[in-house]
């Protein structure tokens, strides 16, 4: 049986991965830095663990010198992709991960050339970052495959995790981005904001760097694209105002200081509250005569949707007898409709 290993699955979502993965039949390889937590999740699940750090090229690929392929948890990615990706390559392991930083698209993605010698998958992104949103614009420029422009949208309920919101406040400092025809461009934070309609209701929304603006033009060639996340009015507006304190949220203190706090007060959804919440997902495409296609889907909350998916995309590559190897994004490997193979998803008539 291939072997699989989740690196960081002692964190929020790491966990809920692991739990699934072992209820499957997988049988994981838990991995992770700090050697408490990976054992007794590693014992109370009954499954193999390893434990160690991301510092050294030497020591992770001796770490996955049996390993089949990694679903890489610990974020943020930012600082955690580039050494296991290239213990990865090296290795010949196929490499996933659950990011949605852009950065970390653009490094996988530069290393495409590679991964086809090596003959492995290199998927980030293979969560609800991005994969509900890559299928729906690749559905949509199914649908009017003239698209000059893509916006999509999600409202997202329960919460982030620690991970989530630290990725957050890297991606204040950096501000927004866009992409205007085919080129990543910076902009403001909030830099847009507009309104989805979301069962009869409006709800507002901003534009946020997400992830899509990388992906989605690799899985469509749509060259503009802006992507947005609902949240209240009042939220916009101190967006807004914080880009004047932008540059000192790079600064190096100021975010070890803001992203303390985080592992202080973010623990992450409960089972109930991920339970009682969901997530929707709006897309729209114009072509240059101004017609539209517009479709929507409704999903679980998106860290159960982030276990189904990236475990749905670990058993396709284990399932194969052979894979050609590449940078991929969900849509091009798993298909525009693999999205609605997952739990709870479903298209919308009315976005």
């Amino acid at each position: 049986m291939p072997k699989l290993m989740i690196y960081g699955a002692n964190g929020y979502t790491g966990r809920l991965i692991a739990r699934e993965a072992a209820r499957r039949g997988l049988k994981p390889m838990l991995a992770g830095r700090n050697r408490d937590e990976i054992a007794a999740l590693a014992d109370g699940l009954g499954q193999l663990r390893r434990v160690f750090e991301l510092s050294g090229a030497k020591e992770i690929e001796r770490n996955l010198e049996d390993i089949d392929l990694v679903l890489h948890c610990a974020g943020p990615f930012s600082s955690t992709a580039e050494p296991m990706l290239e213990a990865c390559l090296k290795r010949k392991v196929h490499y996933l991960d659950i990011t949605g930083e852009i950065d970390v698209f653009a490094l996988c993605h530069r290393a495409d050339e590679r991964a086809r010698e090596a003959g492995i998958v290199v998927l980030p992104g293979s969560g609800f970052d991005v994969v509900p949103t890559d299928c729906l614009a690749a559905m949509l420029k199914q649908r009017l495959p003239d698209a000059t422009s893509l916006v999509l949208a999600f409202e997202a309920g329960g919460g982030p995790s620690p991970g989530t919101a630290k990725t957050s406040v890297e991606g204040m400092a950096g501000g927004g981005r866009v992409r205007i025809d085919g080129e990543l461009t910076e902009v403001p934070l909030a830099w847009k904001s507009r309104e989805f309609v979301r069962d009869g209701k409006s709800r507002t929304a901003m534009t946020i760097p997400w992830g899509d603006v990388y992906t989605s033009y690799v899985s469509t060639g749509i060259p503009n694209v802006e992507t947005y996340m609902v949240v209240p009015p009042k939220t916009i507006q101190r967006m807004r105002w914080m880009r004047r304190l932008q540059p000192l949220l790079g600064l190096g203190f100021v975010q070890d200081f803001m992203k303390r706090r985080i592992e202080r007060a973010t623990p992450g959804p409960s089972d109930l509250r991920r339970q009682d919440s969901g997530c929707h997902v709006w897309g729209e495409v114009t072509n240059a005569a101004g017609r539209q296609a517009t479709l929507a889907l409704k999903a679980p909350n998106g860290y159960d949707l982030t276990v189904t998916a990236s475990l749905g995309i670990v058993q396709h590559l284990f399932a194969q007898r052979s894979v050609a190897g590449g940078y991929f994004t969900p849509s091009r490997l798993m298909g525009a409709d693999y999205v609605l193979s997952l739990p709870g998803v479903k298209l919308v008539d009315k976005p």
